[in-house]
């Protein structure tokens, strides 16, 4: 099985059980309201919305969404799930959400990558950059 191929698979697979956990704590959300949740679960609920607003949701009117080609689309569960991945590590969400602006604004324009008129190769690059952009920016926070 080619890389792309299981990162997709993995990728799937946690996107499934946040989305799912998302469910669960739209409930918990209703009765006593998102301050009472821990930074943990507010990380899973953030990261909820931008798969769902920022990954799932399709706009067939536009360039960058009418075609989306299969290395784009693991591509940008790749940086998503990584950065989910990263931000359960770290200590508290405010922390994040105060340093990971930038990063969050990258996350969620990756869809405007427009794969025809740029190209595999340059999409490729900067879904690329993106990732490191995460590992640097995390790898700053633990400094």
């Amino acid at each position: 099985m080619n890389i792309m191929k299981q990162t997709s698979l993995n990728s799937q697979l946690t996107v499934k059980e946040i989305l799912q956990e998302e469910d669960d704590l739209a409930e918990i959300v209703q009765l006593v309201g998102k301050a009472s949740l821990s930074d943990s679960d507010k990380i899973t609920l953030e990261i909820a919305r931008l798969i769902k607003d920022d990954f799932l949701q399709q706009n067939s009117f536009t360039s960058y969404d009418r075609f989306c080609p299969f290395y784009k689309t693991v591509l940008m569960m790749r940086n998503m799930i990584a950065f989910y991945d990263m931000s359960k590590q770290i200590i508290t969400w405010q922390t994040i959400r105060d340093t990971m602006g930038p990063i969050m604004y990258e996350l969620s324009s990756m869809k405007f990558k427009d794969t025809l008129k740029d190209g595999e190769e340059k999409v490729r690059k900067e879904f690329d950059e993106i990732y490191e952009n995460i590992q640097q920016a995390f790898r700053n926070l633990e400094d």
